[in-house]
Formats: structure tokens, sequence, C-alpha cells
């Protein structure tokens, strides 16, 4: 994917954090070599995290974020500062922006340890070393620069490139099969999807397998009988949307192996054998208990809508209990998930790989069973085991 395809979160996220007037807002302006951000003497001129997306060389397509002090203070800097911390659940690669003239402050080190326990590599930029009489020895993830200048700004680039120059291409599906096989891919017209597209996990599904010369067969559910005849031999798997799941099963020959898209994004983005684990939940829910259904996007949500209208209806139905239900989406996701018996969470095509790790190692270091949208589901239409076929790693599992 170049530039004007690749999504948010494919993108490489560079965070620049600091205390206020350290010069981040000037050194995401000098590195992107746009006004980006407003530049001010001001206190706190940065409010909220500013996102932009953008090709940086030697890094190729990145998510660049500026965001608010680390410092800030009074009741909206503490709200800011809050914002600030919730970047850090995104970030793949930090940069620390350090006044010169000043030197690290204690919100840098405890900045620093922060990002070290949550192992996000980092680079200190040590910005206005124009107003230092002498520049002092600094590490190796350390470097001087002047924002005002343009003093080493090629060099920070450089050193960006050095800790992580591309993001890695992982295999959404094509690992599953062989170049040449055929892939039936069952996607019913999502109500939520703009008009005209498909939505982005059969998009990026789809020339995921392209791109490793394994033919599509694309179709409606109702259309599956007559791909599956239309071919001289059976596919070699079949993905499906797994609100579809009930349906396309029944449709299915037993022997084609059968998963969806939201179970391959819970291997793609998260960890699917956590998910897996978290789906056992479902048989020990009791009356009363809370279930979060978080969404990783924000969309006008239909009256038919996945997670405010069939998940809770087919929980009520497998569970056979009274449950509270509460829905997130977008980046609203609880720091605190000890009220909920269980997570149920989208596949997170809209969040990066780290954004939706961080959500699911919160959910477990806190004790909170996890699980996937389509895991769930499969698990609740009686069919879990069939479709993690594709996974025989995962499926044994199961049989512990």
């Amino acid at each position: 994917m170049g530039l004007q395809d690749t999504v948010s979160a494919e993108r490489l996220h560079i965070a620049f954090f600091g205390v206020r007037n350290a010069g981040k807002s000037s050194l995401v302006n000098a590195v992107t070599g746009q006004d980006l951000s407003v530049v001010s003497d001001v206190l706190g001129t940065t409010t909220d995290p500013v996102k932009k997306a953008m090709e940086l060389l030697p890094l190729g397509p990145v998510l660049i974020i500026d965001t608010p002090g680390i410092d800030d203070e009074g009741e909206l800097g503490a709200a800011r500062v809050e914002k600030t911390k919730r970047i850090l659940d995104e970030t793949d690669l930090a940069v620390l922006v350090v006044d010169a003239t000043r030197g690290r402050t204690a919100a840098d080190q405890s900045l620093i340890r922060t990002l070290e326990e949550k192992k996000i590599p980092y680079i200190v930029a040590c910005n206005k070393c124009d107003l230092m009489p002498v520049e002092k020895a600094v590490g190796e993830n350390e470097i001087y620069v002047s924002a005002r200048t343009g003093y080493h700004i090629k060099e920070l680039k450089d050193l960006l490139g050095k800790q992580r120059t591309v993001k890695e291409k992982k295999p959404i599906a094509a690992d599953l099969v062989r170049g040449g096989d055929t892939v039936i891919l069952v996607t019913p017209i999502d109500e939520a999807a703009p008009k005209g597209r498909l939505i982005l996990p059969q998009q990026q599904t789809i020339r995921d397998l392209l791109e490793s010369g394994v033919l599509t067969l694309v179709c409606r559910p109702a259309e599956l009988g007559g791909a599956i005849s239309a071919l001289t031999a059976p596919p070699a798997l079949v993905i499906t949307d797994s609100q579809a799941f009930a349906e396309v099963a029944k449709l299915l020959p037993p022997e084609i192996p059968l998963t969806s898209f939201s179970i391959l994004f819970a291997r793609y983005k998260g960890d699917l054998k956590t998910l897996v684990k978290g789906a056992a939940k479902l048989d020990r829910l009791r009356d009363g208990d809370r279930v979060l259904i978080s969404e990783g996007c924000t969309h006008h949500r239909q009256c038919n809508d996945i997670g405010s209208v069939k998940l809770p209806k087919w929980l009520a139905a497998y569970t056979g209990k009274d449950l509270e239900i509460s829905l997130t989406s977008g980046g609203e996701f609880p720091e605190d998930l000890r009220p909920y018996a269980l997570v149920i969470h989208c596949g997170g095509c809209m969040l990066n790989e780290r954004q939706m790790q961080s959500r699911i190692e919160r959910a477990v270091a806190q004790g909170v069973a996890v699980t996937n949208y389509g895991v769930a589901i499969a698990q609740m239409h009686g069919i879990l085991r069939r479709t993690l076929s594709p996974f025989p790693q995962v499926l044994r599992l199961l049989d512990e």
C-alpha cells in the first residue's frame, strides 16, 4: 500500500511527548515540513492530541501525533495529561522532546519509565540546542536538535528510521492458503458501510489474498451455493462476516474450512489465543453481570447494529441471563475494567496493533475475560471449533 491507500491503523504511529514549552509542536513542524501544530510561547498551546497521516522518509507511511504537555496543571490540565497518557496505548515509536537549556524534568523521567515499562521504543530529542553554549554527551537514542534553525532535523529522521524502519508486514489470511488456491469471501452488504464500498476488513483481506496470488471469489450469502457449484474444485477456505455465521455454516459443506473476517483480525491485530480463552466466560455468566461491548470505530448506529442490537440479543438467548450491557466506541475504552465480567471487542480494524493489544493486555492484567466479536458469535452459534479449524494451534485450546 502506498501513501494514498494506507489507512491510519496500518501506519507507524510516532508520538511526540514532552513538558510544556519544550518545543514539541515546533519540532513536529520541523520534522514534517508542515505547519501541523500551532506554535506559541504561551504554556499549554496544544490542548488536544493532533494527528496527521503522511509519508515520512525513510520510514514511509506514518501517523504523526503531537500531544499536550505532560506537566500541564489545573483541572483542565489534568484532563489534557490524561489524553496524552491514552496516546501511549497506540504509540509505536515515541519522541520525548526535552528543553536542552533546562535538561530532563521529573515529568520527563517519569515518562521514560513508563515508555520502558510498556516497551515502547523512544528517542530523546534535546531541543533548543542553539541556545546552549556547548552540547553535552548524549546516549545512542538521544540527539541534540533545533527546531528553530533546522539543526540535526535530518539526523533525527535518520535516527527514527533506525529504531523501526517500516511497520512489519503481517498476513491477514494469505498464510492459511497457497498461491493458486481459491478463497470465497462471503460479504453481506453492511448497512453501516458507506454506499458503494465494502467495509475495511473485507477490503484489506481481499488485498492480502490478491497480493499472494490467491484467487478470490466474492459473493453474498445467498449466492454462496452457486459460487461453490461454479468451481471445479472446492475452495481452500471460506471467509464470512461473523453476522452471517449461522446462515453460511448451514450452506457450507462441513469439509470446507470456514472462518470470519473478525476472527482473522483477532489474530492480525490482537491475540487470538487469549480471545478464544475469553469466550469460555460466555458459559459462566450470571444474572446481573456486566458485559462491555467495545468497537474501535465510530459510526452511525443502524437499527440492526451488531454491537448495540444483535450481540445483546444473542447474549440473552445464549446465556439465558439478565445481563447489564455497556457500549463504547472509538477511542473510548475504560481504564478500569474490573466492574465487567466480560469484554467483547470488535476486530479492531480502525485501531493499530499496539492499541488493540494494549486493550487486551489491560483486561488480562485486571483479571477480566476478553473475547472478540467473531469468536463470541461463533461460540454462541455452536460453531467455534469449526471456525478455528484454519488455526490448529489455537484449536487445541478448546481441548485443554
